[in-house]
């Protein structure tokens, strides 16, 4: 079986052992005078605009709070939207030609699809405030598909994992015992996402000697090898297709699963599940699978229609200050790229980041890699086969 052309695992490592608690925890100021790329002169002016802006963002990403700030520093009205997954958001993009918002927020590694499309414009880097940014996230953003030919499409936004959501008053919540696996291991009381639980199937059985995938990362840059091993995967899920109480395609649905529905397993986002241990007090957790928490980067992009350009580089550099990008921490549960937000987020976000990666659950982490277009349109035959079986 072919291996690889890159091994994005290794590439984005320094990523990865970049984001352990110490690291989140220092100060804007030990990398804060590190400015990558072009310099940024004069900060941000917030309180000198005007105009309206139009962003189209994940369901649970932007908050009043946010809004009510941006606002108010910047002196622009944003209009927001919102979608559930990275399909989504592409085909509404696709149909309207690029046009209609001005900021897009596609996974990094969806990006080289949207370039294929060519519904992005390069970014100007020099609008860029990218001291404000955590340097390795910067650098890994042009890796796992944000730059093509020296060019920039996409900035970081934000980072977070898929793993285990766990309602421990049913189940022991023990890094290093729980992975992918036990999400099927019994009925009636699971919840998943069509597609990628297919990949965590793959990780486990991997990770059991039942298939060779180099930890599924063979299944990015051979399609026969993709689909040979999604068979195999496919049929592993249909069998145990009775251990799924739901699927989930967004946030609101992944805590519907657990509030109204009874699940007490789940693998799911990080942000709903440490949501939900935070409103729980504990009972319900997050954890990083014993194969490693599946980690993706969401990005900032402006759309080839974008019509308020001024105003979108306005919210990117809103947005790289940390006390800004704090609140989304605090209220959504995911991390954000912003160098300095961690610190300033809270002692709910401290609590459950520490309880979801313990041990070297970082270290560990499953980073996805580009993803092109020939494995999406495959991805997905997959997921409605298993959705129909």
């Amino acid at each position: 079986m072919k291996k690889p052309a890159k091994n994005y695992a290794v590439q984005t490592a320094g990523a990865a052992r970049a984001f352990n608690r110490r690291t989140l925890l220092k100060s804007a100021g030990a990398a804060g005078a590190l400015t990558l790329g072009a310099p940024f002169i004069g900060g941000p002016a917030f309180g000198q605009s005007s105009g309206e802006l139009n962003l189209f963002t994940w369901s649970d990403y932007v908050y009043p709070e946010m809004i009510e700030s941006f606002e108010a520093k910047t002196g622009i009205k944003l209009n927001l939207s919102t979608y559930g997954s990275n399909d989504e958001v592409l085909n509404r993009l696709r149909a309207s030609g690029g046009e209609g918002f001005d900021i897009v927020m596609p996974s990094i590694t969806y990006v080289p699809v949207w370039l294929e499309q060519e519904l992005l414009q390069p970014m100007d880097e020099s609008r860029i405030n990218v001291a404000g940014v955590i340097p390795s996230m910067w650098a890994s953003s042009g890796e796992l598909g944000g730059v093509r030919n020296g060019e920039r499409f996409a900035s970081p936004f934000n980072w977070g994992t898929e793993g285990l959501c766990i309602d421990t008053s049913v189940i022991e919540a023990v890094h290093g015992k729980l992975g992918y696996g036990d999400v099927w291991a019994e009925d009636d009381r699971a919840t998943v996402r069509a597609h990628s639980s297919l990949l965590g199937i793959g990780l486990y059985l991997d990770s059991i000697g039942e298939i060779d995938s180099d930890k599924m990362r063979v299944t990015y840059t051979d399609e026969t090898a993709m689909r040979e091993i999604y068979e195999r995967c496919l049929q592993f899920a249909l069998e145990r297709k009775n251990a799924i109480v739901q699927f989930w395609s967004n946030a609101q649905e992944t805590e519907a699963a657990f509030m109204l529905n009874n699940a007490v397993i789940g693998q799911t986002w990080d942000g709903p599940a440490m949501r939900m241990r935070t409103e729980s007090g504990g009972r319900i957790t997050y954890l990083a699978p014993k194969e490693g928490a599946l980690t993706w980067m969401d990005s900032m992009a402006i759309p080839k229609g974008a019509r308020n350009i001024d105003q979108a580089y306005e919210f990117l550099n809103w947005y790289y200050t940390p006390e800004n990008a704090a609140i989304h921490v605090r209220l959504s549960g995911y991390n954000s790229c912003t160098e300095g937000a961690a610190p300033l987020a809270g002692e709910d976000y401290a609590a459950n980041f520490a309880a979801a990666y313990p041990g070297n659950a970082i270290e560990e982490l499953w980073w996805y890699p580009p993803e092109p277009a020939w494995f999406v349109a495959a991805r997905n035959e997959f997921r409605d086969r298993l959705l129909a079986g």
